[in-house]
């Protein structure tokens, strides 16, 4: 239902960024004033700017200029993962960019809408364990997936899927479910693997600074950047510990 919403803006609006544009989908909409005096309103998607600053404002320079032009892969099909693939296909330059999830449907959706939009090449989706074995293994990896225990046969098969991609040393894992804790059974796969497990609270932060400049026209250097991280990361310990 959100997503839709995010879709049935966009006739409503005068313009849109490229960001937006792109993703097909609007999170934030803005005045703009043109040079005729005029204001208009502009819709934009500031989640693949959180995603991208959830990923770069948590590991090393060195880190990040390494992810680039590496494999990634996005687990679900959602929303989000259109501005997901945006994310790391138009920033880190990933490629390709594999899809695990248990609804073949809403992948090849998502991958049709990216094409049209076109920044859908390379992206890849897996089909069984097997074939995740078969694969190079990704560097990073944004889940978008709710954290409950596999049920069904689909399901199980994602999680065999999921263990496949994360059967390497290293790796960065961007994990988008936050509620009621970042402490999901995605985010304990790959601490297990030690990868670096980054919560989707970064992202949420993030997208919402990206908002704030917009709504603001204040740069982020100049918001309280630490004091809402802080806010935030004692309400995890919080949540982690009971």
């Amino acid at each position: 239902m959100l997503f839709r919403s995010k879709v049935s803006i966009i006739p409503y609006l005068d313009k849109l960024t490229p960001e937006g544009a792109a993703i097909g989908a609007i999170n934030t909409v803005f005045l703009e004033e043109t040079d005729a005096g005029m204001r208009r309103l502009v819709g934009t998607n500031t989640d693949c700017i959180g995603i991208r600053e959830g990923i770069r404002q948590n590991i090393s320079k060195e880190q990040y200029t390494a992810l680039k032009g590496r494999p990634a892969c996005i687990i679900g099909g959602g929303g989000t993962s259109r501005a997901a693939v945006y994310a790391l296909v138009h920033w880190l330059e990933c490629k390709p960019v594999y899809f695990i999830n248990r609804d073949a449907d809403e992948v090849a959706t998502v991958i049709a809408e990216c094409n049209a939009a076109g920044f859908g090449e390379n992206l890849v989706p897996v089909t069984s364990s097997a074939h995740a074995q078969s694969l190079a293994k990704p560097a990073v990896i944004v889940s978008a997936i709710p954290d409950f225990p596999p049920k069904t046969n689909a399901e199980k098969e994602v999680r065999e899927m999921i263990k496949a991609m994360m059967d390497v040393d290293s790796g960065v894992l961007l994990e988008m479910c936050y509620h009621p804790s970042s402490n999901t059974a995605v985010s304990r796969i790959a601490a297990e693997s030690k990868w670096q497990v980054v919560p989707g609270t970064e992202a949420m932060f993030w997208q919402g600074f990206e908002q704030a400049k917009y709504w603001t026209g204040k740069e982020v250097v100049h918001m309280p950047v630490e004091k809402v991280k802080g806010v935030i990361h004692d309400l995890l310990a919080e949540r982690q510990g009971h």
